[in-house]
């Protein structure tokens, strides 16, 4: 009767992993949340957006339980800000975008619950503008994510991660951003 029932608890627990995250493609959209700055030399006085929501598409493969791939573009929104520079108040505005390419490993810790790394790399573009000062940049740079991940079924699940999308630049977005996404797996 013990090996019954060690059998059935360890097919259970076979068939919880198997449901957890299985092999296939996905696709998913989230809210990525990014804090916009100014840090301009000499100048005093700076203001910016702060923190705004912007969005995220991605998408990659499970190639089993444990190791996959994922890409994904991230809109950093355009934004405001305004210094004083030599007792002159000026005024400009910045846009950013990310696209990313990583390996992702995945630790399930239970049938609905995981957490996941991610490691790859980013190519960032932002642009900033004002009276003075004007500036385009795009750097490949290293990417990094940790997140958890709650499956509502096999197909469906949120998640939630922390990203970074290599160094913080002067004006924009900064490199750091906490994401909430919905991912769909086929």
């Amino acid at each position: 009767m013990k090996k019954l029932i060690f059998a059935l608890i360890a097919a259970s627990a076979a068939i919880g992993s198997a449901q957890a995250a299985q092999p296939g493609p996905y696709v998913g959209v989230g809210i990525a949340n990014a804090d916009h700055k100014a840090n301009i030399t000499g100048a005093s006085s700076t203001s910016s957006d702060g923190y705004s929501a912007s969005g995220k598409i991605f998408g990659g493969y499970e190639v089993d339980q444990t190791f996959g791939m994922d890409v994904g573009y991230t809109d950093f929104r355009s934004s405001d800000y305004s210094y004083t520079l030599n007792g002159v108040n000026r005024n400009g505005s910045t846009d950013g975008k990310s696209y990313y390419v990583a390996g992702k490993a995945t630790a399930p810790v239970n049938e609905q619950f995981s957490v996941f790394g991610k490691l790859g790399a980013a190519q960032n573009k932002r642009s900033y503008s004002d009276s003075l000062l004007s500036g385009d940049t795009s750097k490949t740079e290293l990417y990094a994510g940790v997140g958890a991940q709650y499956n509502f079924n096999p197909k469906v699940a949120v998640t939630l991660e922390y990203e970074r999308y290599g160094k913080n630049q002067d004006i924009g977005a900064k490199s750091s951003v906490v994401t909430l996404g919905a991912k769909y797996a086929f």
